[in-house]
């Protein structure tokens, strides 16, 4: 199969097309897809109306899948499988949230710029985010380069920061927005992992920053002088000339490498549908040793 590629700009985001994504892929366009990913980092595939079951089946192409974090929860209610996220504003009946559900609450961190899985320490190569009902308007997806972020940091700044080690969990991210609804269970299973904050990227040899709203602490630097440090850097790397922004519609996929770029949500209004299931591969390895952490 021969897949088209098409660049939103020189190095950032691209369209692919001639692919159907219900169907098994051959090993040619695997490595063509994957030459894709690690040269532009977010691939945008429109008119794909699948099943859950042949999106896992083209995201396990990648990698092995993750489970949903959703799951740490005992009174858990599934609406969707383990291995798919549930993007969504929709409860186990498929009827939308109430604004005080805490389902609700804690998606609400998904408008802060994040690298998913982060809080894991085996954290996510891709993700695949498939849009199956959206509004009329609102309820982008923005995504920022983190390697065009390092490549435009100062020399004196590249020096300071690389072989740091940050902390990420995602009661530091849902902190900052006033959520502190968890199970002891999920307090258990979230607690803060090792993240190396600078990263070169196995497929591109490009460096980049490994930001996310779910990074807190850096090992070795009291908390202040860290964390505002990890909000400069973050502010730097999200100025709009590292950003595109996604506008949905029904039937696309998006798919993104994790390990060299940022995203959030864009508001919308809630009391409209909007579903989207997401795969995540897991990227198999952590970014720090044992021994270093």
């Amino acid at each position: 199969m021969t897949i088209t590629v098409t660049p939103c700009s020189e190095s950032f985001v691209a369209e692919i097309g001639d692919i159907d994504l219900r169907k098994p892929l051959d090993r040619d366009t695997v490595d063509a897809l994957s030459d894709a990913i690690d040269t532009y980092g977010v691939l945008i595939f429109h008119d794909q109306h699948i099943d859950d079951q042949q999106q896992q089946a083209f995201s396990r192409n990648f990698g092995d899948l993750e489970t949903t974090v959703r799951a740490y929860r005992k009174d858990f209610v599934p609406r969707l499988d383990v291995h798919m996220a549930d993007i969504s504003n929709l409860d186990d009946q498929n009827r939308v949230l109430p604004k005080n559900d805490r389902r609700r609450l804690n998606a609400l961190g998904n408008r802060l710029w994040h690298s998913d899985s982060s809080f894991k320490r085996v954290p996510a190569r891709f993700s695949l985010l498939s849009a199956r009902v959206v509004p009329a308007e609102g309820g982008e997806t923005q995504f920022a380069d983190m390697r065009a972020a390092w490549d435009a940091l100062p020399d004196s700044m590249k020096r300071r920061v690389e072989g740091m080690i940050c902390e990420h969990t995602q009661i530091f991210s849902r902190g900052k927005i006033g959520f502190t609804d968890w199970a002891p269970e999920e307090l258990e299973k979230m607690a803060p992992v090792p993240q190396l904050l600078v990263r070169t990227h196995p497929g591109s040899g490009r460096k980049s920053l490994f930001l996310s709203s779910h990074a807190g602490r850096i090992q070795g630097m009291e908390e202040p002088e860290a964390r505002l440090l990890l909000m400069d850097l973050s502010e730097h790397a999200t100025q709009p000339k590292f950003v595109h922004t996604h506008s949905w519609r029904a039937g696309d996929l998006t798919m993104w490498d994790n390990r060299c770029t940022m995203h959030r949500a864009r508001e919308y209004d809630e009391t409209k549908v909007r579903d989207l299931h997401r795969t995540t591969v897991s990227d198999g390895v952590p970014t720090v040793l044992e021994q270093a952490a």
